[in-house]
C-alpha cells in the first residue's frame, strides 16, 4: 500500500485568485500538442498547414473542449443535479469535465475550423489528433493530483489510500489512463500517422484506442456515486460511451482504407 502523495490542487496564487495544476495541466497540454504539431509540420511535406493554422486549430479545439466537456459532464453525469439546479453548470470548480462530452464539443469546432480554412473535415482531424494522448495524459496528472477520479478498492502493492476516498487502499487508475490513454496512445498515433494514410484512417484509429484503453481501465476506476452501473451489472457510464468510440473507429478506418489511395496531401 502507498499513501497518496500530499500535493496542494492550488499551484501557487496571483493576488487572491488561486491558480490550480488541473488547469495548468491543461494549458501544458495545448502547449504540447503546439510543440509536437509544429515541429512535424516543419519536418513533414505531406501536412498542408501553415502555423497560424495550426494556431486556429489549436484554439478551436482548446474551446470545443471546455465547452463540451461541461456540458458533457453536466448531460451524461450530473443531469439530476443539474436539473435541481442549473448554476450547476458554472461551478467548474467542483469538478466535472467528460472526454466523450469534450470530444463531441471539438468535432463541431473543427467543423466551423475547417469550413474557415476551407479545408476537409477530416485532413483537420487527422492532422490533430495524434497530439490529443498528450493532453489527454497531463489531464490525468491533474486528476490524480486532485485526488479524484480514484480506482476501485484492491491490495495490489501499488494501491493508495486517497484522502477523499476513505481508508481502504485502491487502484491509482488516474495512472493507468495516463499511462494507456496517453503514454502509450501517443506512441502509437504518432508512428502511425508518421507516412501519408487514408483520410481519416489516423482519426479513426484513435477513436479505437482511447475506447479500448477507457473501456480497460473503466474496470479498475470507481463509478461515479450518483450513477453507479448502468448495464448488465458491471458495465460503468465511461464503457457504455466508449463502445460507439471503437465500433465509430473501426467504421471510420475500414471505410478510409475501402474508399481508394488518396490521402490528405493529394486530395
Amino acid at each position: 500500500m502507498i499513501l497518496f502523495p500530499d500535493v496542494n490542487p492550488v499551484a501557487f496564487h496571483i493576488g487572491s485568485l488561486a491558480v490550480y495544476w488541473y488547469g495548468l495541466m491543461y494549458l501544458a497540454g495545448f502547449l504540447a500538442g503546439w510543440f509536437v504539431l509544429n515541429w512535424r509540420l516543419r519536418h513533414s511535406s505531406f501536412w498542408n498547414f501553415t502555423t497560424e493554422q495550426l494556431g486556429d486549430i489549436l484554439f478551436f479545439a482548446a474551446l470545443g473542449v471546455i465547452i463540451g466537456g461541461r456540458l458533457g459532464y453536466i448531460l451524461f453525469y450530473d443531469w439530476h443535479n443539474f436539473i435541481a439546479d442549473p448554476m450547476r453548470l458554472f461551478q467548474i470548480r467542483q469538478g466535472g469535465m467528460s472526454f466523450h462530452g469534450g470530444l463531441l464539443g471539438v468535432l463541431l469546432a473543427l467543423w466551423i475550423c475547417a469550413r474557415r480554412m476551407k479545408k476537409p473535415l477530416g485532413d483537420v482531424l487527422d492532422f490533430l489528433v495524434p497530439a490529443v494522448p498528450l493532453g489527454l495524459a497531463l489531464g490525468r496528472i491533474g486528476n490524480f493530483i486532485n485526488g479524484e477520479l480514484w480506482g476501485r478498492v484492491s491490495d495490489v502493492p501499488w494501491a493508495m489510500v486517497f484522502p477523499k476516498a476513505g481508508d481502504m487502499p485502491r487502484h491509482p487508475s488516474q495512472l493507468y489512463e495516463f499511462f494507456l490513454e496517453g503514454i502509450c496512445l501517443f506512441i502509437v498515433l504518432w508512428i502511425f500517422s508518421m507516412r501519408p494514410k487514408p483520410r481519416l484512417a489516423v482519426s479513426g484509429l484513435f477513436l479505437i484506442g482511447y475506447g479500448i484503453a477507457r473501456f480497460s481501465v473503466e474496470f479498475f476506476r470507481e463509478p461515479d456515486v450518483q450513477i453507479g452501473y448502468v448495464a448488465l451489472g458491471w458495465m460503468t457510464k465511461g464503457q457504455l460511451l466508449s463502445l460507439p468510440m471503437i465500433i465509430a473507429g473501426i467504421m471510420m478506418m475500414v471505410w478510409a482504407y475501402c474508399r481508394g489511395k488518396k490521402t490528405c496531401n493529394n486530395i
